[in-house]
């Protein structure tokens, strides 16, 4: 019955792909070129817009494709590492604008997760959607005790949904790397598992929500930015219940002026927020869009971004943060050689790469763009250089940085949408600068033995045992070592031994039968043989005694 489901819906995928023309692009193919004519047998072919350049023809057809092809859509709009710009440009337009299931479903969604009426558990629900998302959509509610909250709940059957179009999504993309080198380049069977893994992590709201609970700890009491509180009790696999709160959608401009936000002040803090989840945290919000950002308007001179939507975060390890810290402050300084170099040890590049020509390679990228403002450049192109220039010396593709790369570009859209003048160097070097100094020199240290010193204290009292026991397994290593090289000497006695007893062997038979074949073929008598003869044999006589009296060497016995 699976199989039969699947066979209607590529079916399906391709009366879609055919309607919008996308055949074509395959025929394209040099595989396929010989077959181009069979493009002129499509019915549509002569109907849609052939003024349409493919790429906007494939945002098209993701659009009618449903949700989970407009998610993948989104998410390989992130990966300009792989893709042609033109094409990322397109499916960046993607939005999570996504008609809603029915309100009374979602009611008995909530209804069957709790399994007991709505009634019971909430003073207020409405069965209108506040928002809609391909994977779930968020309603209104309150509390038995009045608390308003917002409700998320998963769409119904959306994990068969995207079981079913994932399963498509390998097929296709077996299929498309068989038949073109160019699709082998960019990986598809990577990114279609990429894509899979953040789907799974977003089907589960618990994890979402322990993801706000860490950020919200993490800006605990900070005027940079606000987590909405995530209600626990109330919080299932399929339904997570949160605050409710209230601000401008960061798009809305003109309702930001209004309000007399400063928006140089919301630019700035935009950038700073980005480098304290990134640099002090290591945890980051990965999902950025315009959509999941509002500005609170309590303290327009000083204004506060909230954030909602926590499926998708970014994690990177201590050694990744460090570099990364470094790379950024010495790009901002200029310092090329060290950018190359901290690319070297990151293991981002092969250590056999040459410093000086990936260096060379880096200031020719960057050097036009510094000391102008940000509306003059685009951050975003900068970075994809610097990748394309590092993709060049065998750079391996880094989960945790194009996570990082999405999100900043994000940042920088924010930037230019709200203060095209924001100057992003000078914004974020103090910041890294100062993160750097907290990190290195006797503070640093000290701040370091104060946080070891517990489990130091902790390791104490066994310490006068494991000194002991690291003694005797060194002593005994020391002496299996000896041991080991007592048993290569004797081995190495042991043949010389038997090669010198084979030696004599053969010199005293070779000679005795030497001199027997000489005296049997003479005509002479015993009496009469000559001395040289005895004198042979004699030798190979002692060449006998010498070779099995030879004994191995008593000093390896």
């Amino acid at each position: 019955m699976r199989q039969i489901a699947q066979i209607i819906r590529l079916i399906h995928i391709n009366f879609i792909l055919i309607r919008h023309g996308l055949d074509e692009v395959v025929l394209a193919t040099r595989l396929f070129a010989p077959l181009r004519f069979l493009a002129y047998l499509n019915p549509w072919y002569w109907t849609h817009n052939k003024d349409l350049p493919h790429e906007q023809r494939i945002r098209m057809a993701l659009e009618e494709l449903g949700p989970i092809f407009v998610k993948f859509g989104q998410m390989l709009s992130t990966r300009r590492d792989l893709l042609p710009e033109a094409l990322a440009n397109e499916l960046a337009l993607l939005q999570d604008r996504v008609p809603p299931f029915p309100g009374e479903l979602a009611q008995k969604i909530v209804e069957k997760t709790y399994s007991q009426p709505l009634n019971t558990i909430f003073q207020e629900f409405n069965p209108s959607a506040l928002a809609s998302a391909s994977i779930a959509q968020v309603h209104c509610a309150k509390l038995l005790d009045g608390t308003e909250v917002v409700i998320k709940i998963l769409r119904p059957n959306i994990r068969k949904a995207i079981s079913r179009d994932v399963d498509l999504l390998y097929t296709f993309a077996r299929l498309l790397q068989r038949f073109s080198r160019d699709i082998q380049r960019l990986r598809p069977l990577e990114v279609i598992q990429e894509f899979e893994r953040t789907l799974h992590d977003e089907l589960d709201l618990m994890r979402e929500a322990a993801n706000a609970s860490q950020l919200r700890r993490n800006f605990s009491n900070s005027p940079l930015l606000y987590i909405p509180e995530i209600y626990w009790h109330y919080t299932r696999q399929r339904v997570m219940v949160m605050e409710r709160i209230s601000g401008i959608p960061i798009s809305n401009i003109d309702a930001l002026r209004k309000h007399g936000i400063d928006l140089k002040k919301l630019a700035e803090q935009s950038v700073e927020i980005f480098f304290t989840q990134v640099i002090r945290d290591c945890f980051f919000h990965a999902d950025m869009h315009p959509g999941n950002i509002f500005v609170a308007t309590d303290n327009p001179s000083n204004p506060q971004y909230i954030a909602v939507d926590f499926g998708i975060m970014g994690t990177l390890g201590p050694k990744d943060q460090r570099y990364l810290a470094e790379n950024l402050l010495a790009f901002f300084k200029r310092d090329y050689r060290r950018v190359a170099e901290l690319h070297v040890e990151s293991g981002w590049i092969p250590a056999n790469t040459r410093v000086d020509e990936f260096e060379a390679a880096i200031r020719t990228v960057c050097e036009p763009i510094f000391e102008r403002p940000l509306k003059d450049i685009s951050f975003g192109q900068v970075l994809l250089k610097l990748f394309q220039t590092a993709k060049r010396f065998d750079m391996e593709v880094q989960p945790q940085l194009v996570l990082l790369q999405k999100t900043l570009l994000a940042v920088e859209g924010l930037g230019r949408q709200l203060y095209p003048e924001l100057d992003l160097w000078n914004t974020a070097k103090p910041f890294l600068e100062k993160w750097l100094k907290q990190q290195v020199g006797a503070k640093a240290m000290i701040r370091k033995v104060r946080k070891l010193a517990p489990f130091w204290a902790e390791q104490a009292p066994d310490m006068p045992m494991l000194i002991y026991q690291s003694l005797q397994q060194l002593r005994q290593i020391e002496f299996n070592n000896r041991i080991k090289q007592d048993n290569v000497r004797r081995e190495h006695s042991n043949r010389f031994v038997s090669r010198r007893r084979t030696f004599w062997l053969g010199a005293g038979l070779a000679l005795l039968v030497s001199v027997g074949l000489n005296m049997g073929l003479s005509d002479y008598t015993t009496t009469a043989v000559p001395k040289l003869d005895w004198a042979l044999a004699g030798v190979g006589i002692i060449a006998l005694v010498f070779a099995f009296s030879s004994r191995r060497n008593k000093k390896w016995d």
